[in-house]
């Protein structure tokens, strides 16, 4: 349940993942099929590599820390959209 693991509070990320339901359907076929081709560009996952690097390293700044912290909430947004677009598809093909 990926709702569920974002939901408790008023962060960004909560507010986002209740606005989402993505445990409802209610996305158009094409649009749930577009949201499951999104992905992050190479260089955004070398970026993420780099600071994951640096988390192990113990050298991350705090504008890093930033940085990685937004591609977290992206990440978490991806995730809940593409549950969303899932059972959105899924709940289509059983009616």
């Amino acid at each position: 349940m990926i709702e569920g693991q974002f939901e408790s509070g008023n962060t960004e990320t909560a507010i986002l993942s209740r606005l989402i339901d993505a445990e409802r359907s209610g996305l158009a076929p094409e649009a749930a099929r577009y949201i499951l081709t999104l992905e992050f560009k190479d260089s955004d996952k070398e970026r993420m590599n780099e600071l994951a690097e640096k988390v192990r390293e113990g050298t991350l700044s705090s504008g890093e820390e930033r940085e990685l912290e937004n591609y977290r909430h992206v990440g978490h947004l991806l995730a809940l959209l593409r549950s969303k677009a899932r059972i959105s598809l899924n709940q289509r093909d059983t009616v």
